[in-house]
């Protein structure tokens, strides 16, 4: 869905994005998002059951990723599922999704910037987050090839360091034996675990949110997401069974810094100042591709007027949406700057599982012209969504209901005011 750059027409955003920065760039996002941190909230929940948590959330992030790719090769614009929702289900529905989407993902961002933060100066984490922030929203000013060129040299830090963990508990000794099944374990932790998991799967959003910088998008997107997604599956596979071995459930549900901790265990302590580095990087990762996808579902918001039109800008010279990259920046640097701006991870998760939700119905409307995937694929990924999504904690499921009603009532009042 180009938007020329004709004479008194809006300015698009420049395609400057091949197969190989646009799987970059989904990589950086899931893995910093969640290998670092994902996996003792979810031992906690399903106890020895965490590889079968991890299996059912790649299953649900399969069909999602397969439904997303199909409707960003028919609508390869910024925005998402935001655009998907609008063009395919109605204008509600697609609002719906773009504001969970950047109110969750704006809680995200300080997250994670918050996580850099505590790495680097306790204390202080929230100066340090802020400070974060303001560099990597300069960075992603400056155009989408350079966050690309950056996210490259993080995500070869961050894969290196997981192979030392890997490698390390993997050699280090005799593994912990599993036992029998871990407190919270059963059908409801098993899904728990499996929604919290989802989470860090969610990155190849990104790759479809910067759909209108993307070469060639009917090919470069699907075949970025399913290598996007395969290879931080693996990656996360191999990280989980590692750390399992070296810690047991119970120990890896109550570690702080699951993967140091695993290899202090393996007999390899020096490695942890390394592995708490590369955190800090991964969440770097994770923040600079979660800032890009914010700006460009902004812009897409703001060009349909749910958020002020002025945000709508592209510089013309350097295809930059350059008043939402600011926009976004300064609503997750305030964020994080107050002193309970990290806690919002649970209505941010309710929140990526409702976004996928109305992506899988959006790909049920698909033709078979039209690419549509087996109705099968869209179907289960709707339902895994909703059923994960409700099997988080009580506290997250209230927090996200909460944030989609919100939007829902100002999507209504503003259609009741254009109306008077």
């Amino acid at each position: 869905m180009g938007r020329s750059a004709t004479a008194g027409g809006p300015v698009e955003l420049a395609r400057h994005l091949g197969v190989f920065d646009a799987v970059v760039i989904g990589l950086g996002s899931m893995i910093g998002a969640g290998v670092f941190s994902a996996l003792a909230p979810a031992a906690a929940a399903a106890g020895s059951g965490l590889l079968s948590a991890l299996a059912l959330a790649g299953a649900v992030a399969y069909c999602n990723a397969t439904s997303t790719a199909r409707l960003a090769a028919r609508h390869p614009a910024s925005g998402g599922t935001y655009v998907y929702g609008r063009e395919r289900l109605g204008e509600f529905w697609g609002y719906l999704a773009g504001w969970g989407f950047v109110v969750g993902k704006t809680a995200s961002c300080a997250a994670m910037a918050l996580t850099v933060g505590s790495y680097l100066w306790p204390g202080r984490e929230h100066a340090v987050a802020v400070a974060a922030v303001v560099a990597l929203t300069s960075v992603t000013a400056g155009g989408v090839q350079k966050a690309a060129w950056l996210t490259r040299a993080i995500v070869a830090v961050v894969l290196t360091v997981l192979a030392a963990v890997v490698v390390a508990c993997l050699s280090g000794g005799t593994a912990v034996p599993h036992g029998g099944i871990g407190a919270g374990t059963g059908v409801h932790g098993l899904l728990q675990a499996a929604g919290l998991l989802f989470f860090a799967f969610a990155g190849y959003a990104r790759i479809a949110t910067l759909g209108e910088e993307v070469r060639d998008p009917a090919r470069t997107i699907p075949r970025a997401v399913r290598l996007a997604l395969g290879i931080t599956l693996a990656v996360y596979a191999l990280v989980a069974v590692a750390v399992l071995g070296a810690l047991g459930p119970d120990r890896l549900a109550g570690a702080a810094a699951p993967l140091a901790e695993a290899v202090r265990a393996a007999g390899v302590p020096g490695l942890a100042p390394v592995v708490r580095a590369g955190a800090t990087v991964a969440a770097l990762g994770s923040l600079l591709a979660l800032l890009l996808g914010v700006s460009r579902t902004v812009l897409a918001m703001a060009r349909d007027r749910h958020l002020p039109h002025g945000l709508a800008a592209v510089d013309p010279r350097r295809h930059v949406p350059h008043r939402a990259v600011p926009g976004g920046g300064a609503g997750v640097g305030g964020r994080a700057a107050t002193p309970r701006g990290g806690g919002a991870i649970g209505f941010s998760s309710f929140g990526v599982l409702a976004y996928y939700a109305i992506a899988n119905a959006a790909a049920l409307t698909l033709g078979r012209d039209e690419g549509r995937p087996p109705r099968a694929v869209p179907v289960l990924g709707a339902v895994g969504c909703a059923v994960l999504a409700f099997a988080l904690p009580a506290a997250s499921v209230l927090a996200g209901a909460a944030v989609l009603a919100v939007g829902a009532a100002a999507y209504g009042v503003r259609r009741v005011l254009a109306r008077g």
